[in-house]
């Protein structure tokens, strides 16, 4: 596969020596932005949304590859990371469209892929709430939209991370039994979608294929077998196996365990991914801290937990 100058460029500086993305994530908006106010009680401002990320990118970037941020909060936080991390940045609107079924995706108001590359990014990112069972009609809809930003991208000559988000159309958990029987048919079904070159993405950005909680005998079991671990490595193989493009994992809002251990098995499966691109997992639990006790303390965490987290 030929690769132009600019997306290799941008693909070098959000990976390490080795060629492996380690990245953080600290694109998240409204969903932070709500727990952020629950935790401290009072309205969130902009400024406190600016010092969080700002927060953990001077802290996380000094031992990661890369920091996946927002233009409309995480600007200045950019500005604060560490030398050797290179910068993503989200392209579309926090959230889903929700005045329509198929949670269709949208995009930020100011923004194109040439104004993020004017302001530092070395390579877009799209989020995408996908499943292969949807109505063809919404999914015809949502191919062609990610057609128009793999064209975009390709204009400008910068890389495309394409992440997709699972989600039953019929409403129901994601988090759940019957969606985790289902689970490894949306990943491996949106991998196989848009793994093709008509999408100009460069490296897909997927969930992990099954639901940890629902392996017997893995650390974070709790409820009702939906697979052994055997099947449980047959769904990261045969998601894998469709894939022509590079792909790195999601940690998809669990815990730090239980993100680990899925890698652990992800690499016990034989699966050859790319790398990870960590959010939630390493910083959440601070989240309490910085509500509560501000800036100063959050810090302090994110050095010792914070780091701690996103070493393993």
């Amino acid at each position: 596969m030929q690769i132009t100058p600019g997306k290799l460029s941008g693909l070098k500086a959000v990976a390490n020596s080795l060629g492996v993305i380690a990245a953080a994530a600290m694109d998240q908006r409204g969903s932070l932005k709500k727990t952020l106010g629950k935790e401290k009680g009072a309205e969130v401002t902009d400024a406190m949304m600016e010092e969080f990320k700002s927060a953990v990118t001077e802290v996380l970037t000094q031992h990661a590859s890369a920091i996946l941020l927002d233009p409309e909060w995480g600007l200045d936080a950019a500005k604060k990371r560490a030398s050797n991390a290179g910068l993503l940045l989200a392209y579309e609107r926090s959230g889903y469209d929700n005045t329509r079924p198929g949670r269709r995706p949208d995009l930020l108001d100011v923004w194109s892929v040439r104004r993020l590359k004017e302001v530092g990014a070395d390579c877009v990112k799209l989020l995408l709430y996908y499943t292969p069972f949807e109505q063809v009609s919404i999914n015809s809809e949502k191919h062609a939209f990610v057609e128009r930003i793999g064209d975009e991208c390709r204009s400008n000559d910068l890389p495309f991370f394409l992440e997709f988000v699972g989600y039953d159309p019929a409403g129901g958990d994601e988090k759940g039994f019957e969606f985790a029987k289902i689970k490894p048919a949306v990943v491996a079904g949106s991998m196989k979608e848009f793994t093709k070159d008509r999408y100009g993405v460069d490296v897909m950005k997927v969930e992990i294929p099954v639901n940890m909680k629902y392996v017997d005998g893995a650390a974070s079991f709790s409820r009702d077998v939906v697979y052994t671990r055997a099947e449980a490595k047959e769904h990261f193989l045969a998601a894998a196996e469709v894939s022509t493009k590079p792909f790195i994992y999601l940690s998809a809002g669990v815990s730090n365990a239980e993100f680990t251990e899925s890698l652990e098995l992800a690499a016990e499966s034989g699966v050859r991914f790319a790398g990870v691109l960590c959010g939630r997992a390493t910083w959440k639990d601070g989240i309490s801290i910085y509500a509560k006790d501000g800036v100063g303390p959050f810090k302090r965490w994110l050095e010792t937990q914070g780091v701690a987290n996103i070493k393993m």
